[in-house]
């Protein structure tokens, strides 16, 4: 079950919380709700096609005027449920961090 993999708690909501996703480069566009969110990720359902969300990369706007914004990545689908993680410094940085080289033989 997914649930068991989360390493924050999720906050649900009793109240559908409207929202938008949209693609870093403003190409496309989504309307969705919020589910459910955490210091690290959410939970959404997309209205229409969960297709261009397969760019790996886009932004999840929670207000209106766009001032609220986190940057996400995709992590899994399910029909129109799809689960994001928040994209930061710190994960950008991991992401980008050198490997340590295998040893030589």
């Amino acid at each position: 079950m997914i649930g068991n993999k989360r390493k924050a708690d999720r906050v649900r909501f009793d109240h559908k919380h409207s929202v938008n996703i949209m693609g870093v480069d403003g190409t496309w566009q989504r309307s969705g709700l919020l589910l459910d969110i955490s210091t690290t990720g959410a939970q959404l359902e997309v209205e229409g096609s969960t297709e261009p969300l397969k760019a790996q990369e886009f932004f999840l706007v929670l207000s209106s005027t766009g001032l609220a914004f986190r940057r996400c990545e995709l992590i899994w689908v399910d029909g129109t449920r799809v689960g994001v993680h928040f994209v930061t410094a710190k994960t950008k940085s991991k992401a980008n961090a050198p490997r340590p080289l295998a040893p030589s033989q």
